[in-house]
């Protein structure tokens, strides 16, 4: 048989094809044992409801493992701890980030709030805090207020108080849900965009949707604020067409859980309709509001929350696909902020002291004598009393009694903001009482019906909010059962005012703040309120009532009773 093509042709050609195809194979044997590129490990350090605490508040209060039934208490917080917390934490983590759920001023202890919140904002930008939702204490005084909060500049009004010319805070607050009417924009940025090893990450930052329920309505005058899942989603595309799969929001809204701090069973709470309406394409929702501490799976995502007042740092670690750009695997740890494992840094420790040395004449100041502790809580149950609260409704009573004729008192219990401590000598200074009540609302008394008054603690029970429950004045009582319908559950003929019951026809003298006398927390009754008249502020007519009892004692928890 004779070749077509030489003999040296055909070896050529099939040695060529052969040493081809060895090429081939080598290189898909090379793609079949290549490693998958290792995720991209961001860690996410959260925090919320900060509320300018600097110096360390109430210890955190756990069930103690040793002692069934009793709580321990652990002193945590404080702006020192805190920033040798955060890093210590991102020591060894090339990609991080520093974010907070909003509220980190506001409700303030004095230290903070004699110079307008400058050194809590000062401290957190010190520490390295990259970005912030708006929470709605952020506009307890206005948008004017909370702009020059972010830009700088002295106060408008009062000057520089402070030790130094504020210069504005060098984290960025995010608000995709507050809209300026006027110009139909966010107030302030949506969201921010950062790269990590060229991976974009986006931040998206919203107050919750009932601020203006939570706030004086001076302080949200000219503001739109918009449903938090909706504007979320509204912004996903958006983000998307810069490159960003990972997305992270904070928002200042959260739930109630039932378990530990690093737990989440049988939460609940307005966060929950939030989830479920929510884009899956959000990865991690850092929250806050409701001062709780939980770390949750919901909805396929990572939720969490770390308590109040610098007490916990979120640490979340996030992985992410090199090619895909999304999270792949998510872990997180409430991680306490305790006194005995995180020592004072230093640059802390010289901004508080200047603050420190101008507030000392004020913070300082005795105001009277304390028998024993007068506890507040803010996570209350079904009975809304503490003795707290009722010392404060008492003493607005006290206040208004002779120039407004007031006979009632009521007290919001989410603006309860800590009890008195039991200081060495039973001492109460000065900066007990604003740190109890910093709110600075003038007191206003007006006249109810008995009939308005009744539909006014009927709307308690509206739901579970724990910011529905009011403190009542003495002479004020009344019952209520926890296992009827809600609003059936006063038993309205218990309601006695100094003994005797309520008449529908009479108008009633009530004293409230005027955060409430505007509507606050939803109390709509108020806002029916004749015959005004404006009385003191409510820190004044606290520190007058402590200096004329000279011995303060916790008030008995004898005026709203549970019944069955």
């Amino acid at each position: 048989m004779r070749l077509t093509k030489p003999l040296s042709r055909f070896r050529s050609s099939f040695t060529a094809q052969f040493a081809a195809s060895w090429v081939t194979l080598a290189l898909l044997a090379g793609c079949a044992t290549a490693p998958k590129p290792e995720p991209m490990k961001l860690q996410v350090l959260a925090i919320n409801d900060f509320h300018g605490n600097l110096l360390p508040p109430a210890a955190f209060r756990m069930p103690d493992p040793n002692r069934q039934g009793e709580d321990q208490r652990i002193p945590v917080g404080g702006s020192e701890a805190l920033a040798t917390a955060v890093k210590t934490l991102r020591e060894g983590k090339p990609n991080h980030v520093f974010v907070a759920a909003g509220d980190l001023i506001g409700a303030s202890p004095l230290l903070s709030a004699l110079f307008f919140d400058e050194p809590a904002i000062e401290s957190l930008s010190t520490m390295g805090l990259h970005f912030s939702a708006v929470g709605n204490h952020e506009f307890d005084r206005g948008k004017v207020e909370l702009l020059r909060r972010q830009n700088g500049g002295c106060h408008p009004m009062d000057g520089c108080r402070g030790p130094s010319a504020f210069k504005g805070s060098r984290f960025q607050y995010l608000a995709a849900s507050t809209i300026d009417i006027a110009t139909g924009k966010p107030l302030l940025p949506a969201y921010q965009i950062r790269h990590f090893e060229g991976i974009p990450v986006a931040f998206i930052g919203l107050s919750l949707a009932g601020t203006p329920g939570l706030v004086m309505p001076s302080g949200v005058a000219g503001l739109r604020f918009e449903d938090e899942a909706e504007t979320i989603n509204r912004l996903i595309p958006e983000i998307r067409s810069q490159g960003a799969e990972t997305i992270v929001v904070m928002i200042h809204e959260g739930g109630y859980p039932t378990g530990g701090y690093n737990e989440c069973p049988g939460i609940s709470g307005p966060i929950l309709d939030i989830l479920k309406r929510m884009d899956k394409a959000v990865d991690l929702v850092v929250t806050g509001h409701t001062h709780r501490a939980y770390n949750c799976m919901i909805e396929g995502r990572r939720v969490t929350s770390g308590d109040k007042y610098g007490s916990i740092v979120t640490d979340i670690e996030l992985r992410i696909d090199r090619k895909t750009r999304d999270v792949v695997g998510s872990q997180a740890n409430n991680v306490l902020v305790r006194l005995d494992q995180f020592a004072k840094d230093p640059e802390q420790t010289a901004l508080l002291a200047a603050y420190i040395e101008k507030a000392k004449p004020l913070t300082d100041r005795p105001v009277g004598l304390l028998a024993a502790e007068v506890r507040a809580s803010l996570n209350f149950g079904p009975v809304s009393a503490s003795p707290m609260g009722q010392l404060v409704a008492d003493a607005q009573l006290a206040a208004t009694q002779k120039e407004a004729q007031a006979e009632i008192a009521f007290m919001n219990s989410c603006g309860v903001r800590a009890g008195l401590p039991m200081r060495e000598g039973g001492v109460i200074r000065y900066e007990d009482l604003f740190t109890a009540q910093p709110f600075d609302n003038q007191l206003v008394t007006m006249s109810l019906s008995g009939a308005e008054l009744i539909a006014l603690l009927q709307r308690q029970w509206r739901d579970d909010r724990p910011c529905n429950l009011l403190h009542v004045s003495e002479g004020l009582g009344y019952r209520f059962n926890p296992n009827l319908a809600r609003p059936d559950r006063l038993l309205v003929d218990s309601v006695r005012l100094n003994g005797q019951p309520i008449d529908p026809q009479r108008d009633y003298r009530i004293t409230v703040n005027s955060f409430m006398a505007e509507g606050g927390d939803g109390f709509v009754e108020f806002t029916k309120g004749r015959d005004r008249r404006v009385g003191p502020r409510d820190i004044d007519a606290l520190e007058a009532y402590v200096t004329q009892l000279r011995v303060v004692q916790p008030p008995p928890l004898n005026r709203v009773v549970a019944v069955n």
